[in-house]
């Protein structure tokens, strides 16, 4: 299916007062397009950072990234904006809904900075909220909404605009075990179903299950990769 992500030699550290401290050492790192992938490790280990550069939300002081066929260090800041707008799909682990709207509105928001017309948009915010089984929760807002349906209308929001891979971080980490393997459940049947790539930075035992590829992170290094057949079909 080719190679949707492509990280060579990705190094990134943080300054904290006058201290230089590494978060990712020479990451080697390629996903295939259709992968359902987790970044496993422990707090600290750089599995978020690494997210953040794949998704273009920060910048690696070393090494080059490519997703989706470009190259991130030749993109523009506009050209970088237009790739995480209409080819990556982000779910947060706080959510990062916008409180005064509702969840049909949150899910309409990506396809309103796409100029998606409005008749459109809500048609296909009624929808892909069916699909994650909120459909008679569209006109609440997020603080009516249990932390399940509030991470659930994220993941609407990530798909709604088909985007060649969602980015997903620690998606189960404020959920209960029910609530988080229905949302997995969820995110492999997008996947299998419309052949979006999912990555997932995680320290639960539950996605790494779920996860057709595991590559454990630790001291900002790659210290395994596994290729696995999923147990939940």
């Amino acid at each position: 299916m080719g190679t949707i992500v492509e990280c060579n030699g990705v190094s990134k550290s943080y300054r904290q007062g006058k201290l230089v401290v590494p978060a990712l050492a020479e990451i080697d790192l390629c996903v295939e397009a259709g992968g359902f992938m987790a970044l496993a490790g422990p707090s600290g280990s750089g599995k978020t950072t690494l997210l953040n550069l794949i998704g273009g939300l920060d910048d690696a002081d070393s090494g080059t990234i490519r997703v989706d066929g470009r190259e991130y260090a030749r993109q523009s800041k506009a050209q970088l904006a237009d790739l995480r707008l209409h080819r990556i799909g982000f779910v947060f682990q706080a959510y990062n809904l916008i409180p005064v709207l509702s969840a049909l509105e949150n899910v309409e928001y990506v396809m309103l900075l796409q100029g998606v017309a409005a008749r459109e948009r809500r048609r296909r915010a009624r929808e892909v909220l069916a699909v994650v089984g909120l459909e008679g929760m569209a006109h609440r807002r997020p603080a009516e909404l249990s932390g399940g349906q509030q991470q659930r209308v994220a993941v609407a929001r990530a798909i709604v605009s088909n985007p060649s891979i969602v980015l997903a971080d620690e998606p189960t980490a404020n959920l209960d075990s029910k609530t988080g393997e229905g949302l997995l459940h969820l995110m492999q049947r997008m996947n299998s179903d419309r052949g979006v790539t999912f990555i997932f930075s995680t320290h639960d035992e539950m996605v790494m299950a779920y996860a057709r590829r595991i590559v454990q992170i630790r001291d900002g290094r790659i210290a395994d990769d596994l290729h696995k057949a999923s147990e939940h079909r």
